[in-house]
């Protein structure tokens, strides 16, 4: 029994030895079979190098999502508490502009904001306070109007809470509660 190259790890596909096969094969002795040849030291090192990538990014996420928690969020008045009726709502924009918020006058002193875009796919929601619900027409989903937790549909995150304060009869946005579940 001959041994053989390791790196001959095929044969030309006409059958010959290496020293009978035309010059252009003796250049470039690799046919495709071993051209596509992946040593298993090459697909490990592949393998670590990409999850190294994918802790580094992971890492990355979480170290962004500490720091944006602990920004200080504007606090911004939006309306007086006796210019909405029981049941009503406004809309308005926190803490940006171009960031659409809802709030709704539950009871006499009692009132709650959520962001008025979907979980699901950001569709706007609407407020359907007689329904105790917050409806979401675009794919009929629907979140409790008291928690923002979702009830039915596609949504399964609760809708981003507004935290609000009452300040001498005005309605005070001062940050914003983004759900972890």
């Amino acid at each position: 029994m001959t041994l053989r190259d390791p790196d001959e790890l095929t044969i030309p596909p006409d059958g010959r030895p290496l020293s009978e096969q035309p010059r252009w094969r003796r250049d470039f002795p690799i046919d495709i079979a071993q051209d596509q040849y992946v040593a298993r030291r090459e697909f490990i090192k592949f393998l670590v190098l990409t999850s190294f990538a994918f802790v580094v990014g992971q890492t990355w996420i979480l170290v962004k999502s500490l720091f944006r928690r602990r920004e200080h969020q504007p606090q911004t008045p939006i309306v007086r508490l006796d210019e909405i009726p029981v049941g009503g709502f406004v809309q308005f924009d926190y803490p940006a502009s171009g960031e659409p918020k809802l709030l709704v006058r539950l009871g006499a002193q009692e009132v709650v904001a959520y962001d008025q875009r979907c979980t699901h796919l950001s569709c706007p929601v609407v407020p359907q306070v007689e329904r105790g619900r917050i409806h979401c027409p675009c794919h009929d989903g629907n979140f409790d109007l008291v928690t923002g937790r979702p009830l039915s549909g596609p949504p399964s995150r609760p809708l981003p809470r507004v935290d609000l304060e009452l300040r001498d009869g005005m309605v005070w946005a001062i940050g914003v509660t983004e759900w972890m579940s």
